[in-house]
C-alpha cells in the first residue's frame, strides 16, 4: 500500500520514511515510529492498517543516522543488532533522532491538512513519550511498552498532549511497579495494562497476543478520532 520517501530533518540529515496513504479522503495523521527492528515488514503492516482506518501514517527510519536501511527480524541476532542501534542513536547528541520525528510530523501537516498524532511500539513507545513531551505539532500520543518511559528520568517529563499508554503485565523489561508510578505521577494520561507479554502487538512475535492485540488498537483508534478527528 505504501512507498518510501526521503525527508530532511532540521539540521539537514536526509532520512528515508515509509508512507501509506488511505484510499478513502484523509482525516488526519499516524506516525508510526519503529521497534528496534527497524521500518521492517510488521512496522509496515501497522503504518498501511492506520491508512485503512483513513489516517495518513509516515513510519521514519529512526535507525538512518547509524545504519541504512536496517530491516530486522526477530530472532536472538536481530535482538542484539537491534540493541547495538538503538545504543547509537539514543548516544548521538540532543536532539538527535527527535529531529527526524519533527520532520516526520512537519511533513504529515503538509501532506494531510489537519492534526497528526504519534503511536510507537517498544523503542518506538519511549520516542513516542519523548515526542509528546518536547516536540511541536501533534494531538494526541499512543505509546506501546516504551521501554524506558517509566523509569524516574522519563517520567519527570510532563507530556503537552493527551497520552493513551499500553503496557503488558508479563513484561519482563517494563516492572508493574513502574508503571503504577508513572499513572500516579500522570493522572491525566489513559494506561491501561493487558495480560500478555511485552510485543504483543506484534504478529510477527511469539510474544503477539490477539486479544490483547486488538483491544488496544480499539482504544487507540478512538482515542484517535477523538483527538485527531
Amino acid at each position: 500500500m505504501g512507498t518510501f520517501i526521503q525527508l530532511t530533518a532540521a539540521d539537514g540529515t536526509q532520512f528515508p520514511a515509509y508512507v501509506a496513504e488511505p484510499a478513502t479522503p484523509v482525516k488526519a495523521a499516524v506516525v508510526v515510529l519503529q521497534e528496534i527492528f527497524g521500518v521492517n515488514t510488521h512496522i509496515r503492516e501497522v503504518a498501511d492498517a492506520y491508512a485503512k482506518e483513513a489516517y495518513l501514517a509516515i513510519a521514519p527510519a529512526m535507525f538512518h543516522r547509524a545504519q541504512a536501511n536496517v530491516e530486522l527480524g526477530y530472532a536472538e541476532a536481530d535482538m542484539g543488532a537491534g540493541m547495538a542501534l538503538k545504543t547509537a542513536i539514543e548516544a548521538l547528541p540532543a536532539p538527535g533522532a527527535l529531529q527526524d520525528i519533527q520532520a516526520s510530523i512537519d511533513h504529515a501537516h503538509k501532506m494531510c491538512g489537519g492534526k497528526v498524532g504519534v503511536v510507537g511500539y517498544c523503542w518506538g513507545g519511549l520516542l513516542t513519550w519523548r515526542s509528546a513531551c518536547l516536540l511541536n505539532g501533534l494531538s494526541a500520543a499512543a505509546p506501546y511498552y516504551g521501554g524506558g518511559m517509566t523509569t524516574e528520568a522519563e517520567s519527570a517529563r510532563q507530556s503537552k498532549v493527551p497520552v493513551m499508554a499500553h503496557f503488558a503485565e508479563e513484561d519482563k523489561w517494563i516492572s508493574m511497579a513502574s508503571v503504577a508510578a508513572f499513572k500516579t505521577a500522570h493522572p491525566q494520561a489513559q494506561v491501561f495494562t493487558y495480560a500478555a507479554h511485552h510485543g504483543f502487538n506484534c504478529n510477527h512475535r511469539g510474544a503477539w497476543h490477539a486479544e490483547s492485540a486488538a483491544l488496544a488498537q480499539e482504544r487507540t483508534l478512538a482515542f484517535f478520532k477523538q483527538h485527531l478527528g
